[in-house]
């Protein structure tokens, strides 16, 4: 019997394992390459020259293995706009409950600017000057966690760069498959972060069947932290899994000691689907400031990126000082497995060998 974990995007990008670690986290990222698997990292909080440096620093790393960088690109934001000019509008009704909740909780203010003022969802000019970086340092392979990046295909394909699409419909799939994107991420409403209502186990298959005969690999996203669910999703279709929460609380990632703590504590029904972090839906762990926006005399959320630009500093002032009672991050409803810090390479390698396991229990032969 063949390999049953080797599939066409192991082939194509040369790896091991068909996992594919999102992080924010370039240790992580490298750990995860080096021990067989691929990573993308989450760039889109960082300034251009903080991406650039973040490759080189990967590149020396990983002895030329390939590797992934996701950006945002956002259509539905002003093309350009300062940090003052978007902070000035918001309307005075929701800075006024911002206000209240700070009280009410006691929130301090940030040290610093939060780090979501460099976000690449703030603005398009942003996202842009972002994206002129993957093209100069020719990156090998370019997810867009937000947005289409049917624009940008001709000029990445002639650079030799692969682009990945992230999609929580199967009409988007479509539309990006007919494009010409390179792989298609099929995110389901499990997953962390920006993500649609349809769930993975409904979403992936779809996906797949669309994708049949184009030769364009899927990936499963969307509450993906056991072998268990590695194997399902290769039952479904998928090529990979695309997995996020698994990493949070890794021995690598840089992650806020005491938000790894909440995250290990976190059970599936604290990972909540809301649009009041950034507008968009997202799926965050529950904290004080998502209690609030949920009131029925809760003025309306903001659109992106204003609703974005109201929460960060209640998000980086729990940071800054410690708060683990205010704290939230992006996580799927797989947190639940997610139970204690470990180095990534033994995340992953427990990964792989669940998973086979559980092809052995369908497939190996009755003992005597």
């Amino acid at each position: 019997m063949s390999d049953p974990l080797h599939t066409q995007l192991c082939e194509k990008l040369g790896i091991e394992y068909p996992v594919v670690a999102f992080t924010h986290c370039k240790d992580v990222a490298v750990a995860v390459i080096n021990a067989g698997g691929f990573a993308v990292l989450g760039e889109a909080m960082h300034t251009p020259d903080q991406i650039a440096a973040d490759i080189s620093w990967i590149r020396e790393r990983i002895d030329g293995k390939p590797f992934g960088i996701d950006l945002v690109l956002p259509a539905s934001v002003p093309e350009e706009k300062t940090v003052e000019e978007l902070m000035a509008m918001i309307p005075q009704e929701q800075r006024d409950y911002e206000q209240m909740i700070k009280e009410k909780y006691n929130v301090p203010d940030p040290k610093e600017a939060p780090d979501l003022h460099t976000w690449g969802g703030l603005d398009q000019k942003r996202a842009l000057n972002q994206l002129e970086v993957i093209f100069d340092e020719k990156v090998p392979v370019f997810a867009s966690g937000l947005g289409s990046p049917a624009f940008i295909l001709d000029r990445a394909h002639q650079l030799g760069i692969q682009v990945w699409g992230l999609v929580g419909k199967p009409r988007q799939a479509k539309k990006q498959i007919d494009a010409g994107v390179d792989a298609v991420i099929a995110q389901g409403f499990d997953a962390a972060g920006h993500t649609g209502n349809i769930g993975t186990f409904s979403i992936v298959p779809q996906v797949v069947d669309i994708a049949r005969g184009t030769g364009v690999p899927v990936l499963a996203g969307g509450g993906v932290t056991t072998g268990r669910h590695l194997m399902a999703a290769l039952a479904l279709g998928a090529d990979a899994v695309w997995t996020g929460s698994l990493w949070l609380a890794s021995r690598e990632s840089d992650v806020n000691l005491q938000l790894k703590e909440r995250l290990i504590e976190a059970e599936t029904e604290d990972a909540i689907w809301s649009n009041c972090i950034s507008g968009y839906t997202m799926r965050t762990t529950r904290s004080p400031w998502h209690n609030e926006w949920s009131k029925p005399d809760a003025p309306p959320v903001l659109k992106p990126p204003l609703q974005m630009m109201l929460s960060s500093d209640y998000i980086q002032g729990s940071l800054d000082y410690q708060r683990k009672d205010l704290m939230t991050e992006a996580a799927g409803q797989g947190i639940h497995y997610v139970t204690e810090m470990k180095p990534a390479r033994q995340i992953l390698s427990d990964l792989v060998e669940e998973a086979l396991d559980v092809l052995d229990g369908f497939c190996g032969e009755d003992e005597d």
